[in-house]
């Protein structure tokens, strides 16, 4: 009888061991195998065709698979894409940033700054000389309400010319469409900014460029540092959920910016490639001119608190109402 329990006890303990190693196994083969690592969306980013797009493009053909990168000619077209949150990131005139920030209500916070001063008066013509010889003239620009326009104003105010007054200016076009203006002869004088300068020269050769208005900006606004155009703003939120692909994304971003600068005719072939200019040429030309940088939000900050109390002494409008605080600073901890 003994005998018959313990042959039976061996016999279930024999099938339990069964029933566990194949219970095993399984698990093994279900979790054995690392788990998936689910997929980032990619970052959405509209940037501006021009120097910002100049900036970004080799970022754009190497890391197509991490950002979906979205070019457009105006700065009105980006605002509700950033606001709404259809996009995560955009690269918008330095104006704008605070605008966005005071908006908002914080919502939106500057990375950096991508480009400096590339503005200029070009005229057809040889009447100008300096500003001064803009008195009585009609110049025509793009930018209304942007950085061309409080650039523009703060210069000729600081000359003594009052806009408007001494100086009628017509804001009536885009920059490509004043760009082909001023190379057809229909306007005289225009403030244009690289790379349309370098565009309109090759399509008329005797188009003069008489005035950089960076030089005119550094003459009159003494310590109050660069000219300074174009900024990278994030959304808050999308900063505090991602911060390591958004440090990830400034060092790409550095990097293009820097290639761009130190091989410019292949960035310029990159550039036509991917439809920031029509021309190779003509951006391997101008991307001298286009003053394309990035500099941190940290390093920049001083320099832009200057800019913008200079812009909000011209017009508190230019920039939302008042120069934002230190949490549209993005500091990267």
């Amino acid at each position: 009888m003994k005998r018959r329990i313990g042959t039976l006890l061996i016999s279930l303990m024999l099938v339990f061991s069964a029933l566990f190693t194949v219970g095993c196994s399984k698990e093994t083969s279900n979790s054995g195998q690392a788990p998936q690592q689910e997929k980032k969306e990619k970052i959405k980013i509209a940037v501006l065709k021009g120097p910002t797009g100049m900036g970004i493009v080799k970022l754009m053909e190497d890391n197509k698979d991490l950002y979906d990168i979205s070019l457009f000619d105006s700065p009105d077209q980006i605002v509700s894409k950033i606001v709404n949150g259809d996009v995560d990131g955009a690269a918008v005139p330095s104006n704008l940033a605070p605008i966005l920030y005071n908006k908002t209500s914080g919502k939106i916070q500057l990375l950096g700054v991508n480009t400096l001063g590339i503005l200029y008066i070009v005229e057809n013509g040889n009447s100008i000389k300096d500003i001064k010889d803009l008195k009585g003239k009609t110049i025509y620009s793009s930018g209304k309400g942007g950085t061309p326009e409080y650039t523009l104003n703060y210069i000729l105010k600081k000359n003594g010319l009052e806009p408007d007054k001494d100086v009628k200016i017509e804001y009536k076009m885009q920059h490509s469409d004043l760009a082909a203006a001023v190379a057809s002869k229909e306007v005289q004088i225009a403030v244009l900014p690289e790379p349309f300068v370098t565009t309109t020269k090759m399509k008329n050769k005797e188009l003069q460029v008489p005035i950089d208005l960076t030089k005119e900006w550094e003459k009159v606004s003494g310590d109050k540092g660069k000219l300074i155009m174009g900024t990278l703003v994030f959304r808050k939120d999308f900063v505090d959920k991602r911060s390591k692909d958004v440090q990830d994304f400034l060092t790409k971003y550095k990097a293009s910016v820097d290639f761009v600068n130190n091989n410019k005719a292949e960035a310029g072939k990159l550039i036509e490639k991917n439809g920031i200019i029509a021309n190779a040429k003509i951006a391997e030309m101008a991307i001298p001119k286009c003053n394309i940088v990035f500099m941190s939000a940290e390093e920049s900050k001083e320099a832009l608190n200057k800019f913008y109390e200079v812009l909000k002494e011209n017009d508190p409008k230019s920039i939302g109402g008042k120069i934002p605080d230190e949490k549209f600073y993005y500091s990267g901890k």
